[in-house]
């Protein structure tokens, strides 16, 4: 049995209090989070430093108690920076024939060694999708030896409409990059380098030129563990250079990886890498903090609301600007979070359950913090009931629907449908499956070690626009702004759709804090705890 605290009651502190909304507040703190003075947030600087600190004065401010460590709001999380330094090499030979490749222009990448100073000189193998997929029948590598190995192969998965194949269109973890990597480690390859073309990847080369062309995160390697000694990209143009020395193309590559009965290729070409490194230590910090509950038996067990409050930093100049403000990626999930905080601490009658605030570090790097909360929590996973995320919500007027891709794939499913319906609002599918959405945000950390999770998405509908305006408006801010200096904020944003996402995210995590019951996956989710 659910016992309710009242929709409409909860709902009321959204509206307009001495004449300030939900909206004009999440705005404010839009606004000052992707401001020049924090310098694109980046984790280990000092715009990152200054971000965290005021995440967690606004926590304090809203009445919620700090939930980090030594009865403070911050959650320490030990990180290594690594940066490929700019005299880094690469080239390829096959017999008496040579190309180089020039970083950031042709190729990136890192060492997951940790070290200053890496060099391999190796055989190269395409391995298709360097995938291994027994429920989908699907070997890439077919008992092939790797080890010693570089890799070269493309991101993504063995393209299908079938939607018991590789689920359909909605991409698997298989096809993230991320999985290729760690396949390739498992498998004994000393490096991987993926061939970027734009559909496999899902977004184009200046993305992956932004996004690996910069300090990576990784967490500290343990004493003897391996890591890869380079984990890269190569542009398309580089990809048909280095295919060339082959006598075939890129395409003629692709095609064949797309057969159930490929086997790995062997190159007959050597790959030679320098990678010099700068390394460091990074301290940086989850920021953390509780609204407890109002039943003594259940305030143990909590609701959790992520946002990354990280973004890119300081980096190369695009057209003389050289900040990664990170407005909309995701200083919105952040104004979304405060203003839950706030609204929940308020409230004269709490929930049941306890609501805990996470504000984490390191997405951009690869979810380092929120995997580092999932392993190092605060609140046992046992009583956690639920992570609600928030990940760039696009304030361009009041929603008509919402995503909440990953929602169906849990017992919360039809409190998730009820809840949008009383707020008039239409639950669409993800857009993009194809991109991989479910994989690339906080929440997975948390799908990872059991605990039910999904994010509460940006609208891909929108009032009195029109019915193609979401696609050009998605594809133009993919295409120019995401991950690049000029994701700025914008005075003539509107910021209702992203209310209407803290209130649906409000109303829903209410709920599932006074149910007698943890949430949970739905019986055969491979999630499930």
């Amino acid at each position: 049995m659910m016992k309710s605290i009242g929709i409409t009651v909860i709902a009321l502190p959204f509206f307009a209090q001495s004449g300030v909304t939900t909206a004009m507040r999440i705005r404010e703190h839009v606004r000052f989070l992707s401001s020049d003075w924090l310098e694109g947030r980046g984790v280990g600087q000092r715009g990152g430093d200054l971000a965290a600190e005021y995440i967690a004065d606004q926590f304090a401010l809203a009445g919620a108690q700090p939930a980090g460590e030594n009865g403070s709001y911050f959650q320490r999380v030990p990180l290594v920076g690594v940066e490929t330094a700019p005299g880094a090499e690469l080239s390829a030979a096959a017999g008496d024939r040579r190309v180089s490749f020039e970083w950031l222009t042709e190729f990136v990448g890192v060492s997951d060694e940790q070290k200053p100073d890496t060099r391999f000189d190796l055989d190269a193998i395409f391995v298709g999708h360097g995938i291994t997929a027994p429920e989908w029948n699907w070997d890439d590598f077919k008992g092939v030896d790797v080890r010693g190995k570089v890799l070269v192969l493309f991101t993504n998965e063995p393209p299908s409409t079938d939607p018991k194949f590789f689920e359909g269109r909605a991409l698997t973890y298989f096809g993230r990059w991320t999985y290729k990597y760690e396949e390739a480690l498992r498998r004994g390859a000393v490096a991987a380098i993926i061939i970027h073309t734009t559909p496999t990847a899902g977004y184009g080369w200046d993305v992956v030129r932004s996004s690996w062309g910069r300090e990576d995160l990784q967490e500290k390697l343990g004493k003897g563990e391996k890591a890869l000694a380079f984990a890269g990209w190569l542009s398309r143009d580089a990809g048909e250079k280095l295919v060339a020395l082959t006598g075939k193309r890129v395409d003629e590559l692709l095609a064949a990886s797309e057969s159930r009965n490929f086997r790995p290729i062997p190159l007959g070409i050597r790959i030679r890498g320098h990678i010099p490194s700068r390394v460091r230590s990074i301290e940086s910090r989850n920021v953390a903090a509780l609204v407890p509950g109002s039943d003594p038996k259940l305030k143990d067990e909590v609701v959790i609301y992520t946002a990354h409050w990280d973004h890119l930093g300081k980096g190369d100049p695009v057209n003389g600007d050289d900040i990664y403000n990170g407005a909309i990626d995701n200083a919105t999930g952040c104004g979304i979070l405060l203003e839950l905080a706030r609204n929940w601490a308020e409230r004269p009658q709490k929930p049941r359950r306890s609501a805990l605030f996470l504000a984490v570090t390191g997405e951009e790097g690869g979810l380092r913090g929120s995997e580092f909360y999932a392993t190092h929590p605060r609140f046992p996973l046992s009583k956690t009931a639920i992570d609600l995320n928030y990940d760039g919500v696009y304030p361009w007027g009041r929603a008509k629907d919402i995503v909440i891709d990953g929602a169906q794939r849990t017992t919360v499913w039809p409190l998730a449908q009820a809840i949008a319906r009383r707020l008039n609002l239409t639950i669409s599918p993800d857009s993009e499956p194809e991109q991989g959405h479910y994989f690339r945000s906080d929440h997975f950390s948390f799908a990872h070690v059991g605990v039910p999770a999904f994010s509460i998405d940006h609208a891909t509908q929108f009032a009195g626009k029109t019915a193609d305006f979401y696609r050009k408006s998605w594809q133009e801010f993919n295409e120019k702004h995401y991950h690049q200096p000029s994701d700025e904020f914008h005075s003539d944003w509107d910021f209702t759709a992203l209310e209407q996402a803290a209130e649906f995210g409000l109303l829903l995590g209410s709920e599932i804090a006074n149910q007698d019951k943890l949430p949970d996956w739905k019986p055969g989710d491979p999630f499930r705890r």
